[in-house]
């Protein structure tokens, strides 16, 4: 049996609310270097993790980060598991003051199924069990954590599952510091599970009774 990890990194400090895809630099705020805290300690009790890699953009290399240093692990990098490539990069998003205004952006906007405005569903579905696949070959018989992004994780969970790629944004299921797992007997997928071990620390989790 083995466990392969798909982690979506901790909060990003971003203050102008822009979506910053691939843009390097952004890095994680106060809460999202917690929540990457969390990671560590909820990875480095109970689990057998010998492989941790991560998209090489600073946010998720700034998770995976205190996860390798508690395990004593290198980190690697792999460039599968970066961000989906967007149109809208470095951009606001919305109608209001946001980029939906300005009809040069419209023309992105045509089919919501591929997606028109950035990378395909399917084509990064496909990277993303890719260094599923390799990093099951490197953690054989133990576990990995692989650090990635929300929508390339999403996707890789509705192709793992055989349900369609196209879907509402609201709607994923994850989180900040997620953790989607993927267990493998030999080659073979023969579970999913999805947890939260941030959820105390996400935006306004205070308001939630108990939390």
């Amino acid at each position: 049996m083995t466990v392969v990890h798909l982690v979506r990194h901790g909060e990003v400090h971003n203050p102008d609310g822009v979506l910053y895809g691939r843009i390097p630099g952004y890095r994680l705020s106060e809460r999202g270097r917690a929540m990457a805290q969390r990671i560590a300690e909820h990875f480095s009790d109970g689990h057998d993790v010998t492989h941790v890699v991560a998209s090489p953009l600073q946010r998720a290399q700034e998770t995976a980060t205190p996860l390798a240093e508690a395990l004593g692990l290198g980190l690697g990098s792999d460039d599968r598991l970066i961000e989906a490539a967007n149109h809208f990069e470095g951009l606001t998003f919305g109608v209001g003051d946001g980029s939906l205004r300005h009809p040069r952006h419209w023309k992105y906007l045509w089919n919501p199924f591929r997606p028109s405005w950035g990378e395909p569903y399917r084509a990064q579905a496909a990277r993303v069990r890719a260094a599923v696949d390799s990093a099951r070959e490197a953690a054989r018989g133990h576990e990995a954590v692989l650090v990635s992004h929300q929508l390339p994780v999403w996707v890789t969970r509705l192709s793992a599952e055989h349900r369609r790629l196209w879907h509402d944004p609201r709607r994923r299921q994850c989180a900040l510091a997620s953790v989607t797992s993927l267990t493998f007997e030999g080659d073979r997928l023969v579970g999913i599970e999805y947890a939260e071990p941030a959820a105390d620390l996400l935006p306004g989790a205070s308001a939630v009774p108990g939390a």
